[in-house]
């Protein structure tokens, strides 16, 4: 695979200025097995120590990435939470994460507060159900998942759709009909038992040109509204921080991460990424597999380097 970016151990930290980190989960931060590398909280450690706001984005919803990184045994309640977590010094405490992209871009919080969301009118959420039940009827194994600030509905009920939504939604209501449902919607995600980039134009063709659909990884399509996405919520959260782009360092390694990867001058491509993501960012940096992330934290953030 062609590699535009510089390769990251050639990157000097003794030359950055970086405020914020922003890392997308599947296939970037997480491993082979969608959890957080056991390396992480140490770096994370790191991060604090250097005044690193440190921020997930992803397609997945709050409830997830809330629970992914603030442990529901933890008794942890608000945003001056603190976590104990066991490292190579010993025991340190961390104060939790409270900063989120989630949704596609769709939901952003700062220290812990709404600061942002996109909701789609009713229509488009009609729209959406009747396109994808005419998918279902022309052969497609399809499920959907209609996405809401404080939680998802879904009124497929097999064990192998609900085993892959849950993976994605940790607050997900089983409904009778999701058309009747009465909520705030902020996307909508589609999960093609077969493959997504394929089944987008077939299906959703029709659909008003502002809700767009995007490809958010192999087998999972997004419906949104087009003018949202990660770029513009991680903007938004820059705003919010009095961060700049030239202070900003993201991760990515798929199409929706595309905008995102942007709005970051160190930008960095996992070795697993799509083409494209590879091709667009200014770094790339080991495969998710080998906790590249972890990998390039550490690089930066070791304590060598004299700017932070």
């Amino acid at each position: 695979m062609q590699r535009r970016g510089i390769m990251w151990r050639d990157i000097d930290p003794r030359e950055l200025d970086i405020r914020l980190i922003v890392c997308d989960m599947d296939g970037t931060l997480l491993d082979g097995d969608s959890r957080l590398p056991e390396e992480f909280w140490e770096v994370y450690r790191l991060l604090t120590e250097h005044n690193v706001t440190f921020v997930p984005a992803s397609g997945r919803q709050l409830a997830t990435l809330t629970t992914m990184f603030q442990p529901a045994d933890s008794g942890a309640t608000g945003v001056d939470d603190v976590e104990d977590v066991e490292g190579s010094h010993g025991e340190v405490s961390l104060p939790r994460t409270n900063d989120f992209i989630a949704e596609n871009g769709n939901l952003v919080i700062h220290s812990g507060e709404r600061v942002w969301q996109s909701v789609i009118p009713e229509a488009i959420a009609h729209e959406v159900i009747h396109a994808v039940r005419r998918g279902v009827n022309d052969g497609r194994n399809l499920g959907l998942v209609m996405c809401a600030a404080d939680g998802a509905y879904v009124d497929r009920d097999d064990d192998a759709f609900l085993a892959e939504a849950r993976k994605y939604y940790a607050s997900l209501d089983v409904v009778p009909d999701v058309a009747d449902v009465e909520d705030d919607f902020l996307k909508f995600a589609i999960y093609d038992f077969d493959d997504a980039e394929a089944a987008v134009g077939s299906i959703f063709g029709s659909l008003d040109e502002r809700y767009r659909p995007v490809v958010s990884g192999q087998h999972w399509i997004d419906v949104m509204d087009s003018s949202v996405n990660k770029g513009v919520a991680l903007r938004r959260l820059q705003e919010a921080l009095g961060v700049t782009r030239e202070q900003t360092a993201v991760f990515g390694d798929y199409l929706n991460d595309r905008e995102m990867i942007a709005e970051g001058q160190y930008s960095f491509a996992m070795e697993n990424a799509h083409p494209t993501i590879m091709e667009e960012a200014n770094y790339w940096a080991p495969a998710n597999t080998e906790a590249g992330v972890v990998q390039v934290l550490r690089h930066l953030f070791d304590g060598t380097s004299g700017a932070h």
